[in-house]
């Protein structure tokens, strides 16, 4: 089985428990924080929601870097509605099975690096970037998930049924 194969079906897989978590994200509360040290929802909701289009940059490209000398930069979409952050959630989708589509095991084996301000601050083989984004989503997923809790909003099933879904 090739790598991409392998990367997509867990894209697949993962893409319908992030659409459940994404399609209940209150609306009207971008900026609620748990604790003033804690992601805003809206941002947060955004990271999940675009996470996917990670593995594209990774694939495509040979490196980020977070803080450009001279400025610019990454600008994650902004939304107002559910529908719209599952429109970008497709989107990033779409990206992320696009590029895996024609990537090759040798593609994925070759280095990718993570800058900032020019300065590189991690260095790995493409698939393993593209497995540490399926982790750092779950991750992040599950932080969205209290973030649900706390506003009052019904968890739903992930890897298994949620005190408020046992559809699973």
């Amino acid at each position: 089985m090739k790598l991409s194969d392998l990367f997509s079906a867990q894209l697949e897989r993962e893409a319908a428990v992030s659409r459940r978590v994404l399609e209940r994200v209150p609306e009207g509360r971008p900026d609620w924080k748990p604790h003033e040290k804690s992601m805003a929802l809206g941002y947060l909701a955004t990271l999940v929601a675009t996470m996917p289009s990670w593995i594209a940059m990774a694939v495509a490209h040979d490196e980020l870097d977070l803080n450009p000398p001279g400025g610019g930069g990454y600008k994650a979409p902004s939304w107002t509605t559910r529908a719209e952050l599952v429109q970008a959630h497709e989107r990033s989708l779409g990206e992320a099975s696009n590029v895996l589509k024609g990537a090759s095991d040798a593609k994925l084996g070759e280095p990718w690096r993570l800058l900032v301000a020019g300065r590189v601050v991690s260095e790995s083989p493409r698939h393993v970037v593209i497995a540490d984004t399926f982790n750092h989503l779950a991750h992040h997923r599950g932080q969205l998930t209290v973030y649900l809790r706390l506003n009052g909003v019904a968890v739903p099933s992930v890897y298994g049924p949620s005190a408020d879904d046992k559809s699973f």
